[in-house]
């Protein structure tokens, strides 16, 4: 039986094999290329796979150097979601304060309640403390002009940015029998299958799609990539069984939960966008644009898995 280095090396082993077919793949498809669409395409394709090389290598790094390392890393993705998603927020100068505070006392907070091994603190933290302390705090400047619509754009984007994405890292605390010292492979596990399910939905829908699924919200998202898609990461998910504590079957059910709520999260923050009249969250990652456009279906699927996960097998 392998052991949980082992099992790791594996499945990066596998990440770097399917980043060379994909950069040979695009290498080939860039020299066949004929007209300005898709070469703009495979362009598209091409900044989306040389991020994930480094992507790939920084998770690498990070989940070698430990849980510490994971949570200080995670800390930062949260950071620059949380900065994107203000940036994109209108904000007065009265928010300094809670600003302050989010950015601050709170994300720091919360990746030490987890790194202390606080569940039962870190699960209400920022919805019940968080909550009632930053519009407390805004209260004190004295500018009530849309004062509502103000502190509720910054709870929530505390809530996605911080909360729900903390639960990724979280899933290294998770001690189930027989699997100690496995952690890491949930966090692997998840962010796999969020991930594939985004890619093979963008593969699915530039070959089969026809319909879209919400013109409106998310104009390339069509049904025919959401089901070609999900199906092929939900069966994935069961391959991938052997890294996780779940059976095939478990792990299939798993993974078609954690593809629903991937898909939830990618369509919600979209419209998010939308409303604020923006594309992309930011333009940290080529290809991919912001950190949250990266990690929005992250923040829905990883306090789901985490809690599946824990009520079930802990």
């Amino acid at each position: 039986m392998m052991t949980p280095r082992e099992q790791m090396m594996w499945v990066f082993g596998g990440i770097v094999a399917l980043l060379a077919i994909a950069s040979l793949v695009g290498a080939i498809l860039g020299k066949r290329a004929r007209s300005e669409s898709s070469r703009a395409t495979i362009d598209n394709l091409q900044a989306r796979v040389n991020a994930w090389w480094i992507m790939t290598a920084v998770l690498a790094i990070t989940f070698a150097l430990g849980e510490t390392a994971t949570l200080i890393v995670f800390g930062l993705v949260s950071f620059f979601a949380l900065r994107e998603f203000i940036t994109l927020t209108p904000t007065r100068r009265s928010d300094y304060l809670p600003l302050v505070l989010a950015f601050y006392v709170i994300l720091p907070a919360q990746y030490l309640l987890i790194a202390y091994d606080q569940y039962g603190t870190f699960a209400i933290f920022i919805p019940v403390y968080g909550f009632l302390l930053l519009p407390t705090a805004a209260t004190f400047a004295g500018d009530t002009h849309e004062f509502l619509e103000r502190t509720a754009k910054l709870q929530w984007a505390t809530m996605i940015t911080v909360y729900c994405i903390s639960y990724a890292p979280a899933l290294l605390l998770l001690r189930i029998p027989g699997y100690e010292d496995s952690g890491a492979l949930l966090l692997v596990y998840l962010l796999l299958i969020v991930q594939l399910s985004d890619v093979l939905q963008y593969v699915f829908g530039k070959l089969f799609g026809r319909t879209k699924l919400a013109p409106l919200v998310s104009p390339s998202k069509t049904w025919e990539g959401l089901i070609g898609g999900g199906i092929a990461a939900t069966l994935i998910g069961g391959a991938l069984a052997w890294i996780t504590p779940f059976t095939w079957l478990q792990a299939v059910a798993i993974s078609f939960v954690i593809v629903v709520m991937g898909v939830l999260g990618g369509l919600t923050l979209s419209a998010m966008k939308r409303s604020l009249g923006a594309k992309d969250w930011g333009v940290m990652i080529e290809g991919h644009g912001g950190m949250l456009d990266r990690m929005d279906s992250v923040s829905f699927a990883a306090p789901v898995f985490f809690h599946i996960v824990r009520f079930f097998f802990t």
